[in-house]
């Protein structure tokens, strides 16, 4: 076993090479109590709202429901996997789902309201919408305090660049839609990116008092969002969670004693509960040499793992042989099947292809790609017609197939259209 990073694998490789050969690959295996242990780190706040567009699984997250986590939705898919998973929401009072957004769809608009889920305004159309739909409904405002922090622009949620949230200066606009429609304000939501700066989150806080304050009247509660970074690379620190906590706890005691009431600190991790729980297994099907470049070729794509194409993202990579020879380590471009030149694993920001030094890689050795649990198999797809790819969930000394592989024929069938009769 060679690694290439100090990355999060929780895996013994008998069990991970076990693994492959009773499902195939790729595949993507989780460690429920690594789940838990990062769910244990953010015990400090008073709820823990659990980002499922991260990792939407039914199975992990009726294990976030069983640890008292609830969770955000983001589209009317993940309403209905929540509902699914146990979920219930609450019409008034702390309800186990609030749902996420700068825009209202037809059917996510009738959901919310026949469901009474309440919802995290994110423009001032929704409220309007929202509002005629189901006056009274009950709403958070998520606000874009005009400046924001993310490890690449796509992940930056703040800012005049950013499509989220309503504009800081737009807030008598929101609340006059609140009124409006005698819409309950439950809080405040702030998140202005991904990825953890501590003097940006200081300014969060700070604008969070000021946007409370200028409110004008008490709340329920705030939220800190998401974010929470975890670390990719070696050498990369870990969050400080209790330091985290104090800064937004410092910001929610100002409030407090501003309102004179008591008001509940809400945090909504994503990445940062499942990330390290997850990798994907996948097998070296070819080798070659191009020029200087010696590539290995796996059975997983960018469909599957799209972070590395989409943000030059970094993940561990670890090889597990198939034979006990000797393997010198060579500097190796690591790509997968799909038909596209973007399909390499091993790049940087802007396409810039890489490599890493690995013991060289052999027709039948597997690859694992460490820190894989969030935003893999969430946003994987078919693109190349390839079907979704299983998943296996570990706890303790079980592991079971918690979704099965998707077939061709599953694809196909969306298409086998009826004929119409003459």
């Amino acid at each position: 076993m060679w690694v290439s990073s100090a990355a999060m694998n929780p895996f013994d490789p008998t069990l991970l090479r076990q693994l492959a050969a009773t499902h195939g690959t790729p595949l993507w295996v989780y460690d429920a109590a690594t789940i838990r242990a990062r769910i244990a780190e953010l015990r400090a706040f008073d709820t823990i709202r659990y980002a499922q567009k991260a990792n939407s699984n039914l199975h992990l997250l009726r294990l976030m429901r069983e640890a008292g986590v609830v969770v955000d939705a983001v589209s009317l898919g993940e309403i209905e996997r929540a509902l699914a998973a146990g979920y219930r929401p609450s019409r008034e009072g702390r309800s186990e789902i609030v749902f996420t957004a700068d825009v209202l769809d037809r059917a996510t608009l009738a959901k919310v309201v026949a469901e009474g889920i309440p919802v995290n305004a994110g423009s001032i159309d929704m409220l309007h919408q929202l509002g005629t739909a189901s006056p009274g409904h009950r709403v958070w405002l998520r606000i874009n305090p005009g400046f924001g922090h993310g490890h690449s622009n796509k992940t930056n949620t703040g800012g005049e660049h950013s499509k989220h949230g309503i504009w800081h200066a737009d807030l008598p606009a929101a609340l006059d839609a609140l009124r409006k429609h005698r819409l309950q304000l439950i809080g405040l939501h702030m998140h202005i990116g991904s990825g953890v700066d501590y003097h940006h989150l200081q300014q969060v806080c700070d604008a969070m008092v000021e946007m409370v304050a200028r409110i004008g009247q008490p709340i329920e509660a705030i939220s800190a969002g998401g974010g929470l970074s975890i670390p990719y690379r070696a050498g990369e620190p870990r969050i400080d969670t209790a330091h985290y906590h104090a800064l937004w706890d410092a910001a929610r005691r100002r409030i407090a004693q501003a309102q004179g009431r008591p008001l509940q600190l809400e945090i909504e991790p994503g990445r940062f509960l499942v990330a390290e729980a997850g990798v994907l297994l996948a097998e070296v099907r070819a080798t070659k040499s191009m020029g200087s470049r010696f590539f290995a070729l796996v059975d997983a794509g960018f469909n599957d793992l799209a972070r590395p194409a989409l943000y030059g993202s970094h993940h561990g990579i670890e090889l597990l042989a198939a034979d006990a020879s000797p393997r010198a380590p060579r500097p190796t471009v690591v790509a997968g099947p799909l038909c596209e030149s973007g399909d390499v694993f091993t790049q940087g920001e802007g396409g810039v292809v890489l490599s890493r030094e690995l013991p060289e890689a052999r027709v039948g050795d597997l690859l694992v790609f460490h820190d894989a649990g969030a935003y893999g198999a969430s946003m994987s797809s078919n693109y190349n017609s390839r079907p979704l790819t299983a998943e296996v969930l570990v706890d303790g000394d079980a592991a079971r197939l918690i979704r099965r592989r998707q077939s061709i024929g599953e694809l196909l069938a969306l298409e086998a259209l009826q004929q119409t009769q003459s």
